[in-house]
């Protein structure tokens, strides 16, 4: 055979035949490992054809394609090296099946923030702990990193908001750790900052009446006392529906929940799934509210479940309907976490009573209930904690205020039980008792 024989890029070299291409703006020449032969050199041309797809479509794995390659030993055994928003992007796809599409919207507004506030083109593996001890006192303090151009905020983040993004990055080092693109995980050292117990601010007995006089819609008296009296979640509250009650057994069903971003999900965990029983003036509430919206045609909606893209139909007759206040007809059937913030703020301005966020409306419930001597257990239940220990940890102050009911309860009922001391006519013990008194 001649060497005008061999196909285009295909050549002998010591007794076997190898192939050339250009790859990464260089020539690589690579061996077959088969002796030359007619046939040899027809396989080799096409083992080079298919080299050469590979490349243009982006997808040749070298060390896979040449194992024996000294090049590819030297450069492709290694991970290859990726962008910090590559790894991110990566992790925030492969959280999506395990989250509900509300959390997965505030865990990537979280992320894209911090990775465009570390570069989104820098190597994952040049993070270092001090960058990102640099970067979490950015966050608290609104300050811009050094080097680094992005848009800041006017005022720090909450120590929880700055935990949360932490923690988020602790995550995306850790997957990038164990799948081999860093050799440590630069937040290993780097601990959740401290943050101070939330104290309850519910409404005062003299102020709940004032707050709902200030309402001049009948529905929304009913809507903020409904939440005051029941202790519900906003998001529960306003998917609650009438199919959902029981007003002769004074129960209602907590099934349901609306999202900050409008979708409909079971609730926040398997113990919010629950059954609560309802004093009379929650259920005289209701009573008043089926006149306005118990007759509403049923509306059909998809609730999203825990599994990963499972949801089912339901058709609900919403028990605060938004629609029956405005004119235009735009309203859906059904309020908004965002729209109840609102009317409570106008509400308070209304009735000049010191401001407080809405969702106090169900420390309210919680601590009133607490104060008049509920058992902590059934107060969890009925909120959709897990057990006692959020109600402990969280109203514990509020159960002091239980002391001398409880004392009042004791003495009438355990002294029952005590044992009758016999009098005693001891004169020398009656003088010792006198002296010392």
């Amino acid at each position: 055979m001649s060497e005008k024989d061999f196909p285009t890029g295909v050549e002998v070299h010591r007794g076997k035949l190898r192939i050339s291409f250009m790859y990464q703006g260089q020539r690589r020449r690579e061996s077959i490992g088969v002796p030359d032969t007619a046939k040899n050199r027809r396989m080799a041309s096409e083992f080079r054809g298919s080299i050469l797809y590979k490349i243009k479509t982006g997808v040749l794995d070298y060390a896979a394609d040449f194992p024996e390659s000294t090049y590819a030993q030297l450069n492709f055994h290694k991970k290859e090296e990726r962008t910090l928003s590559f790894i991110a992007e990566k992790w925030l796809q492969l959280k999506s099946t395990e989250l509900a599409k509300s959390s997965l919207a505030r865990y990537r507004s979280r992320v894209t923030n911090t990775i465009e506030m570390l570069g989104e083109k820098r190597i994952c593996s040049s993070i270092r702990q001090e960058d990102l001890l640099e970067l979490r006192r950015s966050l608290l303090t609104s300050d811009q990193l050094p080097g680094r151009k992005y848009k800041t905020v006017k005022s720090g983040r909450a120590v929880v908001t700055v935990n949360g993004c932490m923690a988020d990055l602790k995550a995306i080092f850790s997957f990038a750790y164990e799948n081999g693109y860093i050799p440590k995980s630069p937040m290993s050292a780097v601990s959740p900052l401290r943050k101070s117990r939330k104290i309850p601010d519910p409404l005062t007995r003299d102020e709940f009446p004032r707050l709902l006089a200030a309402f001049s819609s009948r529905q929304m008296k009913n809507l903020w006392a409904f939440a005051i009296l029941s202790g519900l979640r906003h998001g529960e509250l306003c998917a609650l529906a009438w199919e959902d009650v029981d007003l002769i057994a004074k129960t209602i069903r907590i099934s349901r929940n609306i999202t900050d971003k409008g979708d409909f999900t079971v609730p926040k965990t398997e113990s919010s799934i629950r059954t609560i029983s309802l004093i009379d003036s929650a259920v005289g509430v209701l009573r008043d509210q089926m006149e306005l919206t118990r007759l509403s045609k049923p509306t059909p909606i998809k609730v999203l479940t825990r599994e990963y893209g499972d949801s089912y139909e339901e058709a609900c007759s919403f028990i605060f309907n938004p629609s029956l206040t405005v004119i235009n007809g735009r309203s859906k059937s059904h309020y908004s976490v965002g729209s109840l913030n609102q009317t409570w703020r106008s509400a308070l301005q209304r009735s000049g009573i010191r401001h407080r966020k809405a969702y106090q409306s169900r420390h309210t419930y919680a601590c009133w209930s607490l104060s008049a001597g509920a058992n902590p257990n059934f107060i969890a239940s009925q909120m959709g904690h897990a057990n006692a220990q959020m109600v402990y940890q969280v109203y514990g102050s509020w159960m002091q205020d239980n002391n001398s009911a409880q004392m009042m309860l004791l003495n009438e009922k355990l002294n029952e039980f005590a044992p009758v001391m016999p009098p005693h006519n001891n004169e020398e013990t009656d003088l010792l008792y006198l002296s010392v008194s």
